[in-house]
């Protein structure tokens, strides 16, 4: 029987998920983007973002009919009923595509990368959690640089996310990512061992 070992990414905003999840699959790893899902789940025509539309109106919508995300970001941004909404709406649905895609995975475990895992309490769906970890100030130099954001907004992305305390407290692994290229490059092979080692996986027929 096949036991393919779920390992959750999560890490906060500019800690370098992206660079982790990419060196593991190099590794062959298989891997789950929740941001990836989360943007198909409100495709045109589909059932989240009809939900959506009667939640917030269709004025979240761009002229082509798609979801305006900067406009939707805006709105539930300073609303926290309006942020609870959304969540309520898109969270089941992206969780149960998480579901799907980990039920065809065929190799010994699988990366799936959920940057809100502790505040969404899915820490029991996973059977390792993985936690890319930098500090604050890096957090906010590195999310600056990338999204030419201020400052003062990415410090309120990162007051609106569980504490770097909350997620140290939940992780089983740890990335620390203000490391350099070459280190990182051997954590991620040295728990790339550790899983393949982890898992009770058998090759599906």
């Amino acid at each position: 029987m096949s036991a393919v070992l779920r390992v959750a990414l999560t890490g906060g905003i500019g800690s370098g998920k992206s660079t982790v999840s990419s060196k593991f699959h190099e590794l062959g790893a298989p891997i789950i983007d929740s941001d990836i899902i989360s943007r198909d789940v409100v495709k045109p025509e589909s059932a989240c973002l009809h939900a959506i539309i009667n939640e917030f109106g269709s004025d979240v919508l761009t002229n082509k009919a798609t979801l305006d995300r900067d406009k939707l970001r805006t709105i539930v941004f300073n609303d926290d009923n309006a942020k609870n909404k959304l969540e309520e709406i898109l969270h089941p649905a992206i969780y149960l595509e998480i579901e799907n895609q980990l039920s065809k995975v065929d190799y010994p475990y699988c990366i799936t990368v959920i940057p809100l895992l502790v505040e969404t309490q899915a820490m029991r769906r996973f059977d390792r959690i993985l936690l890319v970890d930098i500090s604050e100030k890096l957090q906010i130099e590195r999310t600056v640089n990338r999204d030419n954001s201020s400052n003062i907004i990415v410090e309120k992305i990162i007051k609106s996310q569980v504490s770097r305390k909350q997620r140290l407290k939940y992780a089983d692994d740890i990335i620390n990512n203000s490391i350099e290229i070459d280190e990182l490059n051997d954590t991620v092979l040295h728990l790339h061992h550790l899983y393949m080692e982890l898992s009770n996986y058998s090759h599906k027929p």
